[in-house]
């Protein structure tokens, strides 16, 4: 099992990252709409109509955010993404990303995770 590790950092507090990530709303203005959001254990999420889906397995408010995620491109093929949070100042916020599963491109999925995540949640939240 191939695995994606990436550390990104974000000039936001990081309540304002955990917003982003764990609710439809905040989703929607980093470009993952429509999406829905339940942030709890067992609860479900999409973004994109339902393009990336899933459950949230483990929610611990701006520690840690595990979920089993399912994809466009094949969706009965479960990955793993965890998401650890950090803050080391109140202006800036670290985002561990993990990534497991089969992977029919690891380098495609890693560009992915920066264009269609990171960047636009960058983007969004460093005005």
């Amino acid at each position: 099992m191939a695995q994606i590790d990436q550390t990104h950092i974000i000039n936001a507090p990081i309540d304002k990252v955990w917003w982003a990530l764990t609710t439809a709303e905040g989703a929607e203005q980093w470009g993952a709409g429509p999406a829905k959001m339940n942030p709890t254990d067992g609860g479900e999420f999409s973004y994109w109509n339902g393009d990336i889906h899933g459950t949230n397995t483990e929610v611990i408010p701006m520690m840690l955010l595990k979920q089993d995620w399912y994809g466009h491109d094949d969706p009965t093929k479960l990955y793993k993404v965890t998401f650890k949070f950090f803050s080391p100042n109140t202006t800036t916020t670290e985002v561990h990303l993990t990534h497991s599963g089969e992977h029919d491109d690891i380098k495609k999925d890693e560009a992915d995770w920066q264009d269609y995540y990171f960047d636009p949640l960058k983007k969004a939240l460093e005005r």
